[in-house]
């Protein structure tokens, strides 16, 4: 009897069109969920050298992809989230239509799938001259479709604050580990 390999269920929307003009809040994640971009100190970001190049690469987007628009983002020390806008349809489809062929839509080079891989090899590609050998980011992304303003602005609000919670964050290392406290046990160091 033979296992049949198991195949990763995809987070992506059944038959969404990732290439209509809409706006799509993307988290980016290292893999293993290393700390390489920086640190949050007092609720503020702290980027290191390959956070600014994060940074650098994130806002060129739109150099290399003339119909996406970078709206609110922010480099963590081990993901990114950010907003991306498709200013003009890669497929001709309305936002949110149905892709017009079972499969890959037309024209993929300008979906966010894409803008996403395009940005990963802009990192990779300074990381692996600085730190041979790593990998940098986990396989796929996490995306949300925004779906109306006021997700819109529920969205850049959490990108602003995202730093503040970092303590409170799953993709913080640290994230449930109880930090010792001398009065945890108030006989040591006496």
């Amino acid at each position: 009897m033979t296992d049949k390999p198991t195949r990763r269920r995809s987070p992506r929307l059944p038959g969404y069109d990732y290439g209509a003009v809409g706006a799509y809040f993307v988290t980016v994640c290292v893999q293993d969920g290393r700390c390489l971009f920086g640190d949050v100190v007092e609720g503020v970001m702290r980027p290191n050298d390959a956070g600014r190049v994060v940074e650098r690469c994130w806002l060129d987007i739109p150099t290399h992809f003339p119909h996406i628009g970078v709206d609110a983002f922010v480099v963590m020390p081990n993901h990114v989230h950010g907003i991306l806008c498709i200013t003009e349809s890669a497929t001709g489809a309305e936002p949110g239509a149905e892709q017009p062929v079972k499969g890959r839509p037309r024209g993929t080079s300008k979906t966010i799938g894409a803008v996403i891989r395009g940005f990963k090899i802009g990192v990779t590609s300074w990381m692996r001259q600085h730190t041979p050998g790593l990998t940098v980011w986990q396989r796929n992304y996490y995306e949300h479709v925004v779906r109306n303003r006021e997700d819109m602005e529920r969205i850049r609000e959490y990108i602003a604050n995202n730093p503040a919670r970092w303590a409170l964050d799953r993709e913080n290392p640290a994230y449930g580990r109880k930090t010792p406290h001398i009065m945890d046990n108030p006989r040591r160091g006496l």
